[in-house]
C-alpha cells in the first residue's frame, strides 16, 4: 500500500487520535484546524468545560497508547465505577465494576483537556497543524493521489480523513450523502458546583419529557443532562441561577447534595449517518461518518473505535488502498448502526407515558437487572469490550 501522506481535516478528539495513531506508523500527517490551541495552556487553565466525555475502557487503552492518558490522569478526570438506569425507582437497571472483577467502568473527562492532551504529542511525532482561510473548495481524487483546494492554498496526500464533524465540509465535497433527522427535543446540559464528596455513580432517569442524567466530574464538578423540548429548555436558559436552580430541584430528585450552577447550554439533538464512509481517496471517521444520540455518551468512544481500525486497515502493507478503506467500512458501519439504532430504542420506548408501556419498561429493566451472564456481557459492550 502506498499511503506516506495523510491530510486529517478536523483536529477535535477523533482526528488529534487519528492524527497520532497514523504517525506512529510512519505516516507523514498534516490536520487542517481552524481553531488551532495551545495543549499546555489548555492543561494548566482552571476554567472548566462544560463538554463532557464519558471514555470507556477501550477508549482509555487507546489514549495510553497515544500518550495522552498520563496528561489526563494529572488534571481533572474522574472514574466512574456505576452506571445506573431507571424509570420510576433507582436501582432497577445498576451496572457495577465489581460484576467484572474490574476497578471502573470508565473515566469523564472535559472534552477541551482531551483534545489538549491529545495536541501535546503532536510535535513529537513531527504532526504539522495548518489552517487555510475560509473553507475548502473543492476536493479531487485520482489513482495517484487527493487535493484538497483552498481559496490561497492547496494540499496534496495519499489520504484525505474527514473528522470535521456532522456538517463535514470534507463529506460534502466527496459527494457523499447522509440519512438521519432532528429529534424532537433539545438537550442542556448543565455545569454545577456540587456540595457533596467525589462521586463515583453516573446515572440516568427516564421521564415522559425525556431523559435526565447525572454525570460525576471531579470533585467538586458534576455535568447535569436535560433532554426536553427546545422551547422550554431555552426558557429555562434565560433564567437567573437562583429561577434555573429551582427548576432543576424540582426535576433532579437524587442529587447527592446542594450545588452552584455555573453555566448552561441549550443544543439540538441529531441522528445521522453517512451513506459511505469511503471515497476513491476519502474516508470519514467520528460525527463525520456518524452522529449518535448522546444518550449514554458513546459518541467519541464510537469515534476512537474508528481510528483504531482504520489505522488498522491502512497498517495491512499486503491490502491496496480500496481494499484497505473497504475493510475498515466493513468493520465500523454495522458496529456504528447497531450501537445508534440501540440508543434510538431506549430514547423513543423511555420518553412517552402510555401505561402499558411503562409497565413493560419497568419490567424489562428489574429482569435486565436480573439477567446475570447476559447482563455481564452488555456491560463488557459498554466498557469497549475491554475488562
Amino acid at each position: 500500500m502506498s499511503v506516506k501522506q495523510v491530510l486529517i481535516v478536523g483536529g477535535g478528539m477523533v482526528g488529534a487520535a487519528c492524527a497520532i495513531k497514523l504517525a506512529k506508523q510512519g505516516m507523514q500527517v498534516c490536520v487542517i484546524e481552524q481553531q488551532v490551541i495551545d495543549p499546555q495552556a489548555v492543561l494548566q487553565s482552571e476554567q472548566v468545560d462544560i463538554r463532557v466525555s464519558a471514555i470507556n475502557r477501550f477508549s482509555e487503552q487507546l489514549l495510553d497508547e497515544l500518550g495522552a492518558m498520563p496528561a489526563l490522569r494529572q488534571n481533572r478526570i474522574a472514574p466512574y465505577t456505576q452506571l445506573e438506569a431507571y424509570e420510576d425507582k433507582p436501582e432497577q437497571l445498576l451496572f457495577d465494576c465489581q460484576e467484572l472483577g474490574a476497578s471502573h467502568l470508565g473515566h469523564l473527562v472535559e472534552n477541551k483537556l482531551l483534545q489538549a492532551a491529545l495536541w501535546a504529542q503532536f510535535e513529537q511525532y513531527d504532526i504539522k497543524v495548518c489552517s487555510p482561510e475560509g473553507p475548502a473548495l473543492q476536493l479531487l481524487q485520482t489513482s495517484q493521489g487527493a487535493t484538497l483546494i483552498y481559496e490561497h492554498e492547496q494540499f496534496e496526500c495519499d489520504l484525505i480523513i474527514a473528522a470535521d464533524g456532522g456538517r463535514s465540509r470534507i463529506r460534502q465535497l466527496a459527494g457523499i450523502g447522509v440519512t438521519g433527522w432532528q429529534y424532537q427535543q433539545h438537550c442542556m446540559g448543565i455545569l454545577i458546583k456540587l456540595d457533596a464528596p467525589q462521586q463515583t455513580k453516573t446515572w440516568q432517569q427516564f421521564k415522559p419529557s425525556g431523559p435526565i442524567a447525572f454525570l460525576p466530574m471531579q470533585y467538586p464538578y458534576a455535568n447535569l443532562i436535560w433532554y426536553d423540548e427546545g422551547a422550554k429548555l431555552k426558557q429555562l436558559q434565560q433564567l437567573d441561577k437562583a429561577a434555573l436552580k429551582k427548576q432543576i430541584e424540582a426535576h433532579f430528585f437524587t442529587l447527592p447534595g446542594d450545588f452552584e450552577i455555573e453555566t448552561a447550554a441549550v443544543f439540538p439533538l441529531a441522528r445521522q449517518h453517512a451513506n459511505t464512509y469511503i471515497g476513491r481517496r476519502v474516508t470519514l471517521i467520528g460525527d463525520a461518518a456518524h452522529t449518535i444520540n448522546p444518550l449514554a455518551g458513546q459518541g467519541v468512544n464510537l469515534g476512537f473505535k474508528d481510528v483504531d481500525a482504520l489505522a488498522k486497515a491502512l497498517a495491512d502493507t499486503s491490502a491496496n488502498l480500496a481494499g484497505a478503506l473497504v475493510h475498515y467500512q466493513r468493520t465500523r458501519r454495522t458496529d456504528n448502526l447497531l450501537m445508534m439504532s440501540m440508543m434510538d430504542a431506549c430514547y423513543f420506548g423511555f420518553s412517552n407515558s402510555l401505561s402499558p408501556l411503562k409497565h413493560l419498561r419497568n419490567l424489562a429493566l428489574t429482569a435486565a437487572n436480573k439477567a446475570g451472564p447476559i447482563k455481564k456481557q452488555v456491560l463488557k459492550h459498554a466498557m469497549g469490550g475491554i475488562t
